[in-house]
């Protein structure tokens, strides 16, 4: 096993998760794979994909962006975030809803602009750019009812048994909204080179992912006032994920996707948030290292086709 690799499998082990990993350089397809192709649970990663259909649909005339939607406090998906956090009547636009659910995951936002897209508007956003392996089969409503059920009686005190763990279907790829390490670098590609929507809401997508507020996971892995990470977070019991794209200020940029699974179920585990902004970070170096030539045992390798990982 080549250094990098090694590395990366070594900072999982010491944070006590099992990790996935797909590291590319936007322009240039040189790649870090660490279980690129390896089915993963998304989470609210998957909130990336609901806002580029969003996007989509907008660019094609089928929304509008600035609509006013009225969110009364009884329909909201519960979450600790956002409108789902909220006790009174608000009134905003589309656009707004996404800001909520890309920048603080806010679930209840999510399910409001799921409701304008369609779950099959998500899948074919999806899968009009190549991404063969990710589909989204429930809301996030459903998502968490279905852990309440699975958890039974005792709720979110089952939670920390490890065989209610093993039965909760939100964790099973074959299941649940789910996608791959590379199908995910792949769609983040896409939205940075202006594939996945017009230049116009390319950019939207962009600015929203770079207001995401939430810094102990990739971000963490990049302390540089002058390096930007745009990204999107997902969390489930014993899940921590996070995609993203790091920008140099020397014009480099890489998309980056970690999807880890605990051994412990303890909700607040710093090491298994902070081992996606390390295992981020090694891989990063490892491609800017590539492209400079100074790699010495080469862990990387150059994609072909039309992006990163085809």
């Amino acid at each position: 096993m080549n250094r990098t690799l090694h590395r990366i499998g070594a900072a999982f082990a010491e944070a006590g998760v099992t990790g996935r990993l797909h590291a590319v350089d936007i322009d240039s397809g040189t790649e870090v794979d660490a279980g690129a192709d390896h089915p993963v649970v998304t989470a609210s990663v998957h909130k990336l994909c609901l806002l580029v259909a969003l996007h989509q649909q907008a660019a094609a005339g089928r929304l509008d962006l600035t609509e006013q939607v009225e969110v009364p406090p009884a329909d909201r998906t519960a979450g600790p975030t956002g409108l789902a956090a909220m006790l009174d009547p608000v009134r905003m636009s589309l656009r707004d809803a996404a800001y909520l659910m890309t920048a603080v995951s806010d679930n209840a936002a999510a399910d409001l602009l799921l409701a304008r897209t369609g779950i099959d508007g998500v899948n074919e956003a999806t899968a009009r750019l190549g991404l063969t392996r990710t589909r989204a089969v429930h809301t996030f409503r459903s998502l968490f009812a279905g852990i309440r059920e699975d958890a039974g009686p005792a709720a979110a005190r089952a939670l920390a048994d490890p065989q209610v763990i093993a039965r909760l279907r939100a964790l099973d790829p074959a299941r649940s909204n789910r996608s791959t390490p590379r199908d995910m670098t792949r769609l983040l590609g896409a939205v940075w080179r202006d594939e996945a929507c017009t230049p116009e809401h390319g950019a939207a997508i962009r600015r929203l992912l770079g207001l995401q507020v939430w810094p102990h996971r990739m971000a963490s892995g990049f302390p540089f006032d002058d390096v930007h990470v745009a990204g999107k977070t997902g969390s489930l019991p014993t899940v921590r994920n996070e995609v993203g794209v790091i920008e140099y200020p020397d014009g480099g940029r890489y998309a980056v996707a970690v999807f880890t699974r605990a051994a412990n179920p303890a909700a607040t585990l710093p090491a298994a948030d902070a081992v996606i902004g390390t295992t981020a970070r090694i891989a990063v170096d490892a491609l800017r290292a590539y492209s400079t030539g100074s790699m010495p045992d080469r862990p990387v390798r150059r994609t072909t086709g039309a992006g990163p990982g085809v």
